[in-house]
């Protein structure tokens, strides 16, 4: 496949490379958000759970994304580290898939990002327990005072709680829209991370 192209995705050999070319023309296109996924985890039940959030990085290894360990998703992750993302970009008509394990990033990948947020997220990660019970707005505000107080002009630092993931990927599927509901599919597998990706084409 042409690198400055994803007209004939279909006969692509490298998922990653095709998925960084679509999330690239996706923020060429999208109004809001293209880095955009939605997240799904099992509970302690086995109980499928799904969310919105943002995708950090994207490269060989995985996609990459961050969270409170103490979250819903964090303390999922922790007991069962396997998700699945989607992908979906209005504009485009298009989506992409992913499933495969999941494992923490290292503290100082998940440092140096943190570094890059505005100094209001920052404040926010000290300030939000996470998916836990918020008895009103105004103890929100509360914490978030507390918080600028006690960092006031000075540095804040990434808490321990708050760290970055990878999603590792054995599967990769991507989705075109077509006339008459005759889409292109196909989908990339692989036995683990380190085998060869196998192609195959899909019916829509």
């Amino acid at each position: 496949m042409n690198a400055n192209t994803s007209s004939d995705f279909t006969e692509a050999e490298e998922p990653i490379a095709l998925f960084r070319l679509w999330l690239k023309e996706a923020a060429e296109s999208e109004i809001n958000d293209p880095e955009a996924m939605t997240l799904a985890t099992v509970d302690a039940e086995g109980l499928p759970d799904a969310r919105m959030l943002l995708c950090k990085g994207a490269d060989a290894r995985g996609v990459v994304f961050y969270t409170n360990v103490e979250s819903a998703k964090g303390r999922q992750l922790a007991a069962q580290p396997k998700a699945a993302a989607l992908f979906y970009w209005k504009s485009l008509r298009r989506q992409v898939r992913f499933r495969g394990a999941v494992a923490e990033l290292t503290p100082a990948e998940s440092d140096a990002y943190f570094a890059t947020r505005p100094r209001d997220s920052r404040i926010g990660a000290w300030a939000s327990q996470q998916s836990r019970p918020l008895e009103s707005r105004a103890a929100l505000e509360a914490a978030v005072k507390t918080y600028e107080s006690r960092f006031q002009a000075g540095d804040v630092p990434r808490p321990d709680y708050w760290r970055g993931y990878r999603l590792t990927p054995v599967e990769i599927e991507f989705w075109q829209d077509r006339p008459s509901r005759l889409h292109d599919r196909i989908s990339f597998r692989r036995a683990s991370p380190e085998s060869p990706w196998k192609r195959q084409r899909l019916y829509p």
